[in-house]
């Protein structure tokens, strides 16, 4: 079997996206197999195989499992993958060796299994007492710089490293050493800093899979995994997975020879690494780590306690002070000065050195803060840029260049959105006067050979001091929730007050409909004796004198009691547009098609247009409604009908309904003129016709009356129509009879 390796340089330009999970090495100290379970077949093994095992890989690859372990062991592992039961390690021997199988699934459902020496036996009862005293130690009552220094102290108290570190990442994931426990002749490293490329993305992604990571000694030999295979295996699960080489260099020029490092995680995410660094070879067992793992575990359990704690003090704090500010802006009207001129101001609300409130163009301040010009900078050039409706930065340079010249009073800004206006209100924060201190310079990246730049860790982590400037205490969470809670209550404070404003416009809105209603019904009616007057006196003079004009004469008093008609059918209209506001509803159920013949026959329709054929359908269903007011929709709906086909050749009119779910639709349908359909929601105003043409007459009120009955009845008209193709009114009603 011919079985090569071949490894990759890496560059600064790949490094954060350095594929660490699929480094095919194994660390000296122990074997990697990768097996396909499906088939018993090992497909790789890590070429140390035949000094700790004294099996080689040509005796392994492309073997049963059993050929390495007893069947009884393979077995056992197969069924729990079929059983989907938990992975647990096996103890084996070879040349007279104990040694540890600990067995992983990857999510392509690869079995990888690490064989490593056993190491010493642990004494289960020094075991629990090593639980019991991680248990009791590490305190959620404490400041987290205490709880830090427990957790590092009792490491270093049960492993023996040389140099323990509490290592915390920031919103970049740079770190800071922030609690350390050391051999005395060594220098300190408390309040170092370190970039974040030092421990890349990558490198964090597999800390939050595997938890505790152990390096035995960097000037190892690596065991390549043979043969090469076309597909790459995820080993993110392998704690005896090669490092990278850029690592392992950084560690040589830190003087270190061995490392332990455990993840903490807070709420899904990494906040910090317990760092373990030794300075000759060291190997612990697996039964050690898993124990520096739960210790991690369980700082990270106390820790989420501690920060929850703090979050809901906080949260409680701020919550008191969010109703008083909600009772103040329910008092007063205009919702800036309830905000800011009384107590508490919303600048109480979250730990800050001023604040403003930007509404309508104007800027109300309060505190410590840029001018009004510079706030209405940030907004334009920073705030109304982001899609999400709070924004919060600690280094407002970062977005505007130009915010390094007030960073005194607004390096950190934190803001919400109120409605869709770009109304805001921001919290600012001063900088603060402060020094970083990087274990060595963080600028200081690699070198160039070829036109590329390679990845070269510092050689030097003696302490470089940074003096920073335009940086602000970040926002905490519960800053941010306590925002969020005000800018959902300045929302429902400015919903309801227009909910109210709508609501006192629409009562205001219905007594005046009341009242021009009332004034419409007397001005209709008073109209009417002086036109009865002009009506009856043009009568006299066309039966008694007509003979006695001329022509003129004669036409111009015809003339008269013509426009005295149309006036009077105009009145008619109005009074009946305005009895349907005043009139109460008297709801009974009654034959429509009965109903219907009835108002035909009112018409005269026969007689005034014999060529007009109206289709009523047979099986109309029962209607429920004021009989009196929809004998005027129905009336008005046949008339125009008749009205504007009367200059068809075979003027049609159906008239029927058609039920869809629990409505009925009634309809009036006809072959005439049709109209614009542009104008479909314009026809039921008052004064405006269907058809504006002088060859059909009209008032421009019957349509509007029609509407006027059905939303009196809680129901909808519309019409669908096309020049010249006739016209369709659609109407349902929904009312229940009284």
């Amino acid at each position: 079997m011919n079985i090569t390796f071949k490894q990759q340089a890496v560059n600064i330009t790949n490094c954060d996206r350095e594929p660490i999970h699929i480094i095919e090495q194994a660390q000296q100290h122990g074997v990697i197999l990768i097996i396909d379970y499906k088939k018993n077949k090992v497909l790789q093994a890590s070429n140390n195989c035949s000094t700790l095992l004294n099996l080689s890989v040509e005796q392994i690859v492309g073997k049963p499992l059993e050929n390495v372990f007893p069947k009884a062991i393979s077995e056992t592992i197969f069924n729990k993958i079929e059983n989907q039961q938990s992975l647990y390690p096996h103890e084996l021997s070879f040349k007279n060796q104990k040694f540890l199988a600990i067995p992983h699934l990857t999510e392509n459902q690869e079995l990888i299994i690490d064989i490593e020496p056993f190491g010493e036996t642990i004494n289960p009862i020094l075991f629990q007492e090593e639980l019991t005293k991680i248990l009791k130690e590490i305190k959620d009552t404490d400041p987290v710089k205490v709880m830090c220094h427990q957790a590092v102290s009792l490491i270093k108290d049960l492993y023996d490293y040389d140099r323990v570190m509490m290592y915390r990442f920031d919103e970049e994931w740079n770190g800071e050493v922030i609690a350390e426990v050391k051999e005395e002749k060594l220098e300190s490293w408390l309040g170092l800093h370190y970039p974040a490329t030092d421990i890349p993305k990558p490198a964090r992604q597999i800390f939050l899979k595997q938890g505790v990571r152990m390096i035995s000694d960097v000037n190892y030999q690596p065991a390549p995994l043979l043969p090469e295979l076309n597909k790459k295996i995820n080993l993110s699960k392998s704690e005896l997975r090669g490092v990278s080489p850029i690592h392992i260099e950084y560690l040589k020029n830190m003087n270190v020879d061995a490392s332990l490092t455990a993840a903490i995680i807070l709420n899904g995410d990494l906040w910090g690494l317990i760092a373990c660094h030794h300075y000759q070879p060291k190997f612990i067992n697996y039964h050690q780590r898993q124990s520096c793992k739960f210790l991690a575990q369980v700082f990270s359990n106390k820790l989420a306690l501690k920060e929850t704690n703090t979050f809901l003090e906080n949260m409680n704090s701020s919550e008191e002070i969010r109703k008083k500010l909600l009772i103040q802006m329910n008092s007063i009207d205009n919702n800036t000065e309830a905000l800011s001129k009384f107590t508490p101001k919303f600048t109480n609300l979250i730990s800050c050195s001023g604040g403003a409130i930007y509404n309508e163009n104007q800027i109300t301040l309060i505190g410590k803060t840029p001018s009004e010009k510079q706030v209405k900078k940030i907004i334009s050039k920073v705030i109304k840029k982001q899609s999400e409706s709070i924004f919060q930065t600690k280094q407002l340079n970062r977005f505007y260049e130009k915010a390094i010249n007030f960073t005194e009073t607004a390096s950190g800004v934190l803001s919400i959105r109120i409605g869709d206006e770009h109304n805001y209100v921001l919290w600012f924060r001063p900088q603060e006067s402060a020094t970083v201190d990087w274990g060595g310079n963080p600028e200081k990246k690699g070198y160039i050979k070829d036109g590329i730049q390679f990845l070269h860790p510092r050689k030097s982590f003696k302490r470089w001091t940074e003096k920073l400037s335009g940086i602000a205490k970040p926002w905490k969470t519960y800053d941010i929730e306590a925002a969020a809670n005000l800018q959902d209550t300045i929302t429902n404070v400015l919903v309801r007050k227009q909910k109210d404003e709508i609501k006192n416009l629409n009562d205001s809105l219905v007594e005046v409909n009341k009242e021009l209603e009332t004034f419409s019904y007397s001005v209709s009616h008073d109209l009417r004796a002086p036109l009865r007057g002009i009506d009856g006196y043009s009568r006299i003079l066309i039966n008694n004198y007509l003979d006695k004009l001329d022509e003129y004469g004669q036409n111009a008093l015809k003339t008269i009691l013509s426009s005295a008609e149309e006036m009077d059918l105009l009145i008619e209209d109005i009074l009946s547009y305005a009895k349907v506001g005043q009139n109460k509803l008297n709801i009974t159920t009654f034959c429509l098609k009965n109903f219907l013949e009835s108002i035909i026959s009112s018409q005269n329709i026969k007689s005034t247009n014999p060529n007009t054929k109206i289709t009523i359908e047979e099986d109309l269903p029962n209607i429920t409604g004021d009989k009196r007011m929809l004998s005027q929709v129905f009336s008005n709906l046949i008339s125009n009908a008749v009205k504007y086909s009367s200059k068809q050749e075979a003027p049609e009119i159906h008239i029927g309904a058609q039920q869809e779910g629990n409505k009925t639709f009634y309809f009036v349908k006809d072959n005439g003129v049709g109209f614009d359909p542009n104008f479909k929601n314009k026809i039921f105003d008052v004064f405006s016709r269907a058809n504006s043409s002088q060859d059909f007459s009209g008032s421009g009120i019957g349509l509007a009356t029609v509407k006027k009955v059905i939303d009196k009845h809680e129901g909808e008209i519309w019409a669908e129509s096309q020049i010249n193709e006739g016209a369709t009114f659609y109407f349902y009603i929904d009312v229940s009879e009284k």
